[in-house]
């Protein structure tokens, strides 16, 4: 269950920050890059243990960044009127910038042990082969959503273009949940513990984004005649 508490961490140090966040968004990318490099260093035996596992457990599954993805999704479904949305939504981009930092060094240091795998013909379980499949489809999208969350590519490009490649976003989100669980189901079918809780906490926050995103859709999708009859009148 520890990605439920990296997430609520995540929620509530987003919500306190935001000022300090939207005022100064590139000293957040450059701590971002900082614990990249001491998670790589670290994948070395360059780290003290204490620095190790706390830079660990953050970052090398990819928690923090994927809470931080979620935390953007979640914000979509409140209403634009709520406290919350009015709160977080101007500092959306800088968080998905952050969040895409952050999981380079999961993607650097599991792309180069699968490799080796995959280059050396060892066999690899379904779920995991599927697993990987999805992190190729995740790395392309993920490069696409980053660059164009980037201030200066978006005013380089339509609103209407931009808010196109940003639906990408949702099948971004969904192949983030497949790729973990894919990854965790080899062990959680053997009665892996930590698996099995792993498997379900991000179905408990994913499925919640879900549910709770089909039901912000559908009250928009009923609000929307009636504020188009009160323009005409």
């Amino acid at each position: 269950m520890m990605f439920l508490a990296v997430f609520a961490c995540t929620a509530a140090s987003v919500l306190a920050l935001k000022p300090v966040i939207a005022k100064a968004p590139a000293a957040w990318y450059a701590l971002a890059a900082v614990l990249v490099a001491l998670y790589l260093a670290g994948t070395q035996g360059l780290l003290p243990a204490v620095v190790k596992g706390a830079v660990f457990l953050l970052l090398q599954k990819g928690m923090l960044a994927v809470a931080l993805f979620a935390v953007v999704m979640f914000v979509g479904v409140f209403s634009r009127e709520s406290r919350v949305r009015r709160h977080l939504a101007p500092i959306r981009a800088e968080l998905s910038i952050i969040a895409c930092i952050l999981i380079c060094g999961h993607i650097v240091a599991y792309g180069m042990s699968y490799a080796t795998r995959v280059l050396g013909a060892r066999a690899l379980d379904p779920f995991v082969a599927a697993g990987l499949a999805v992190g190729v489809a995740l790395v392309v999208l993920l490069a696409v959503l980053g660059v164009t969350s980037l201030a200066c590519v978006k005013a380089r490009m339509s609103k209407r273009r931009w808010r196109r490649v940003q639906k990408w976003a949702y099948a971004f989100f969904a192949l983030t949940y497949a790729h973990s669980a894919a990854m965790l189901l080899p062990s959680a079918i053997d009665g892996g513990v930590v698996a099995v809780q792993g498997v379900a906490a991000y179905t408990a926050v994913f499925g919640a984004y879900a549910v709770a995103r089909v039901a912000r859709a559908v009250i928009d999708g009923k609000r929307l005649p009636h504020e188009v009859g009160r323009k005409r009148l």
